[in-house]
């Protein structure tokens, strides 16, 4: 049920609205196998990049149904180090709510390190992730609402903290 009172949900309140210059997207569609391998080769990049650097958290993430057993996976890196890698099992749930739950898991642990200023995640999921900014995706209310204060609160700590996906 939606909940018209929730303040993350009423306007001026929303994250879109507070802190919309420290979130970003990256999309990607696949149009062929080089444009494929470029990308693969820019992710490698990124990770390679990132690994030096102390303030930034890498949040690799993935999910998938099958026969409705839903597994996701998260991985978290920092300063070329890994923090956490998680495996999640699950019946009976979509799969953009596994998508939701892994990516708020990932933020999540990530903003658990008061070091950190910028966190990257990099997923297949980017559908799941613009419903984190969209008030109106009432279904998925309640896990919109946790990844929302957490995001919230990364952000309000410091005037640099940002996320990209």
């Amino acid at each position: 049920m939606f909940d018209s009172l929730n303040p993350e949900f009423s306007p001026g309140n929303r994250i879109i609205d507070i802190f919309a210059s420290c979130f970003s997207f990256y999309t990607f569609s696949k149009c062929n196998d080089k444009d494929l391998n470029k990308h693969i080769q820019q992710l490698d990049d990124l990770a390679i990049e990132v690994s030096d650097i102390s303030f930034i958290a890498l949040v690799i993430s993935d999910a998938s149904v099958k026969n409705n057993v839903t597994i996701s996976i998260s991985h978290i890196y920092i300063y070329n180090k890994p923090i956490t890698k998680t495996l999640h099992h699950a019946v009976n749930i979509t799969s953009t709510e596994v998508e939701l739950f892994v990516i708020r898991y990932g933020i999540n642990q990530a903003t658990c390190y008061n070091k950190i200023s910028k966190i990257i995640v990099i997923t297949d999921s980017i559908h799941a992730i613009r419903k984190i900014f969209n008030s109106s995706s009432y279904p998925f209310q309640k896990q919109l609402a946790a990844v929302l204060k957490e995001l919230q609160t990364f952000f309000s700590l410091y005037q640099e903290n940002s996320i990209k996906f």
